[in-house]
């Protein structure tokens, strides 16, 4: 006889099931009252199986339309492209990678001029409290929320790319605008993380409870000093991230992107 709790038995046998296909993505589960007879269980008990599976991000629940398995179609980002000037492009990296996957992108913008968070001006090696001009994007694949960015470019750089400070998109890419003007960005480097979603991203990306969100930070920089620093944060049940280095030539074409 098993030792865990009804509730855990009532989880188990239920993702076993979505695991195995016989609820697949998209698919309604039982209502609670076929699952209190199928597990010989109360309303309570089922309700606490569910509501494992919901914090583990396999099902959601709609108000009077039961429990439904959680669509997972994840989107592929190849970091090293992105923003990369020797890859062609139309427009910025964001519409050209979900364009070029056979997506529709859309996007959102906020450009304010605010002060720096103290963990921006640490990587952008500014005064704290300094103010820098954020562009915020709030982006969408195929109106599903797929992330923000939220860049953060130094106070100085205003005076040499005033675009910066404009609202709404640089059609180019804000890279290649800076590029246009002699600022080049040579190098960047990246740190990734994951954690549970604050309330905001939870509400932005409309994530459900148990799901991480994915943070990618991006530090920028030219030959002298750091341009910017673009914190993105995705939906990590949504996403997923792959690098390109060195020589790939003995990568077959249709191995897993």
């Amino acid at each position: 006889m098993s030792k865990q709790p009804k509730y855990h038995q009532v989880a188990d046998v239920l993702r076993r099931d979505i695991v195995g296909g016989t609820y697949p993505p998209g698919a309604r589960l039982p209502s609670e009252s076929e699952l209190q007879e199928r597990f010989s269980a109360s309303r309570n008990t089922v309700r606490a199986g569910l509501k494992l599976l919901a914090g583990e991000g396999l099902i959601s629940s709609s108000q009077g339309l039961g429990y439904e398995v959680r669509k997972h179609e994840v989107f592929e980002l190849n970091a090293s492209h992105f923003e990369n000037l020797t890859f062609p492009q139309n427009g910025d990296s964001y519409t050209t990678d979900v364009t070029k996957a056979g997506r529709r992108p859309h996007q959102t913008f906020r450009v304010e001029m605010t002060t720096a968070p103290q963990y921006v001006a640490e990587r952008l090696k500014v005064e704290a409290g300094s103010t820098a001009v954020l562009r915020f994007c709030h982006r969408f694949v195929d109106d599903v929320p797929w992330s923000t960015q939220a860049t953060h470019y130094p106070e100085w750089l205003v005076s040499k790319a005033s675009r910066l400070t404009e609202p709404g998109d640089i059609a180019e890419g804000t890279t290649r605008y800076m590029a246009s003007l002699g600022i080049e960005q040579v190098g960047y480097f990246d740190e990734i993380a994951a954690r549970m979603p604050t309330p905001d991203e939870a509400r932005l990306l409309e994530i459900g409870t148990g799901v991480p969100v994915l943070l990618w930070t991006r530090t920028g920089y030219s030959q002298e000093r750091p341009l910017r620093c673009t914190v993105t944060t995705f939906r990590a049940d949504l996403n997923r991230m792959n690098y390109e280095i060195g020589d790939l030539s003995a990568r077959s074409e249709n191995e897993p992107q």
